[in-house]
């Protein structure tokens, strides 16, 4: 920073760069096109701006951030007939449109980034299809909360990350042949501790463990704590048959002693 006179503080261009954040090749160019000279001159001959000079460089900033030319940038700030507020109209009606359209880009980025880190690559509508109504995109968030720094959820984000709609379909369709199990030894008055519950429980267990990630029987039987904890759990098992969260859970603790 150089005093030229007191009170006249003036910066050299290597400065006005550091502050600014425009390159000195910029500043040189804005010179040599009149467009920013610098008011001051070292006994070096060096370039020195001036308060007014940087005040000048601000407008010439904005400016050109709103996409208006060098040329027409010189004519707003030399010309004292130039229409400012017509230019600054015609630019801001330019600059809604793009941001309408960087609106729909960002919503349809967050889509695609939703999908690759829930690792389901279906729509809501394919969700809800497969998954039924009650399901809700809130549901995989608080997943990622509650596990989303354990093994077993990135491994399972993994694998699910590159599955189809037709690999959904099949797990569907695994998860209800094990439903109809259970359904079917609950409704025969199998206990939850015999034989024909116990299979089943042990069959969704593998089905967990080759789906998604790997499921002891002792992480099983924790999860299926939450059939009978968390009333959004019990009323799934609970739409396919009355008693079966806690048949299901009974029968998932029967199968880790078991082991």
């Amino acid at each position: 920073m150089t005093e030229t006179a007191p009170g006249t503080t003036t910066l050299t261009v290597g400065q006005v760069a550091e502050r600014s954040g425009v390159t000195v090749r910029t500043l040189h160019h804005y010179d040599e096109t009149g467009l920013l000279r610098p008011s001051r001159r070292s006994a070096s001959g060096y370039r020195l701006y001036t308060d007014e000079d940087l005040v000048r460089l601000q407008h010439v900033v904005v400016y050109r951030r709103l996409g208006f030319s060098l040329e027409e940038v010189a004519v707003l700030l030399d010309d004292p007939e130039a229409d400012v507020a017509g230019h600054l109209r015609r630019q801001r009606a330019a600059v809604m449109s793009r941001l309408d359209e960087l609106g729909e880009l960002v919503t349809a980025i967050d889509r695609a980034l939703e999908a690759e880190v829930s690792g389901i690559r279906l729509t809501p509508a394919e969700q809800r299809e497969l998954f039924g109504e009650d399901y809700k995109e809130e549901y995989q968030e608080e997943a990622r909360e509650r596990w989303g720094e354990t093994e077993a959820w990135r491994h399972s984000q993994q694998r699910t990350s590159q599955y189809t709609k037709a690999d959904w379909q099949a797990i569907k369709a695994e998860m209800d042949e094990i439903h109809g199990r259970f359904v079917a030894a609950l409704q025969a008055g199998e206990p939850a501790n015999g034989p024909a519950a116990v299979d089943a429980a042990e069959a969704h267990r593998r089905h967990i463990t080759r789906w998604f990630y790997d499921c002891p029987a002792e992480m099983h039987a924790c999860i299926s704590d939450m059939y009978v904890s968390d009333p959004r759990f019990t009323k799934t098992y609970e739409d396919i048959a009355p008693g079966l969260a806690q048949y299901v859970r009974d029968a998932v603790h029967a199968n880790a002693e078991r082991q």
